[in-house]
């Protein structure tokens, strides 16, 4: 089953009088949405009363939420502190991603900082692996860690990248942003070959089924000659990318992923735009 939905809250969910989250998945399914990614962006600041029941309200309407790791996290940095403080970041995401009862926790893997792009990888493999011993140690069996591809050059997480990433366990499941996919290649997301390109990355590096389960962000962004700048909405006409053509290599793959709409202020009505485009070919 593919599933469609926004990060966060949008703006007109507040502008209908909505006060706060717990409304969200009630208010996703009359829109016709059923997937929803809480993010924890400047901390895990939520309390274990309101995940429990954020989860009971997804589960009553049909919901799937996924929960985004803290932005502070990076594997591939060299100071030991911050390091133990971005696996404690996974650790506190997925306590309260089993509260709500969701089963995909979406991370960003790092930065080169002063190292280089080679040397960067290495400690992401590794601190990669060293994360998953202690996500599987601390009883997290039933849930995908999700490294998610990036769209400023000096970050890791290129699409080839991840998809070499994930072949370290079948526990990452990659989260595909194409929106960074096509700042980092500054617009290179044009065409469905452009799309299947980066799909067949994935088959070839951890097979189809994994590929088909993949979460995906999607969102037209604004990119400069570093990558990302900032998200817009799809009124966007200029910087792309479009949904359509990956939406015709989804339906030929048979894929049924997760679909999270990052647009600045209008992702749920986009998600909604983006189930539309999809049932309509």
């Amino acid at each position: 089953m593919i599933r469609f939905g926004p990060s966060g809250n949008c703006d007109s969910f507040y502008k209908e009088g909505n006060k706060q989250s717990l409304q969200a998945p009630a208010w996703l399914k009359n829109k016709g949405l059923t997937a929803y990614e809480y993010s924890f962006t400047r901390g895990v600041n939520i309390g274990e009363p309101l995940a429990k029941a954020l989860g009971e309200e997804a589960q009553k309407n049909g919901v799937e939420i996924s929960v985004h790791a803290p932005y502070y996290i990076n594997f591939a940095g060299t100071d030991e502190v911050l390091l133990e403080k971005s696996y404690g970041y996974i650790l506190q995401s997925l306590k309260y991603l089993k509260l709500m009862g969701g089963h995909r926790c979406v991370f960003h893997p790092g930065t080169e900082g002063k190292l280089s792009r080679p040397e960067a990888i290495k400690l992401l493999n590794e601190r990669t692996k060293e994360l998953i011993k202690r996500v599987k140690a601390a009883g997290f069996t039933d849930i995908y860690l999700c490294p998610e591809t990036m769209g400023k050059h000096a970050q890791l997480g290129t699409y080839e990248e991840i998809a070499k990433l994930c072949t370290i366990d079948p526990i990452l499941l990659p989260a595909v942003d194409f929106g960074h996919i096509n700042c980092y290649g500054l617009g290179f997301l044009k065409t469905e070959a452009d799309y299947k390109k980066v799909i067949d990355c994935f088959i070839n590096k951890i097979g189809l089924e994994r590929t088909k389960k993949m979460h995906i962000h999607f969102s037209k962004i604004e990119y400069g000659a570093k990558g990302e700048i900032r998200h817009l909405t799809f009124a966007d006409k200029i910087y792309g990318p479009e949904f359509a053509p990956l939406a015709k290599v989804i339906k030929k793959y048979g894929m049924e992923p997760v679909i999270i709409c990052e647009s600045d202020g209008t992702q749920a009505e986009d998600a909604l735009a983006m189930k539309n485009i999809y049932g309509g070919i």
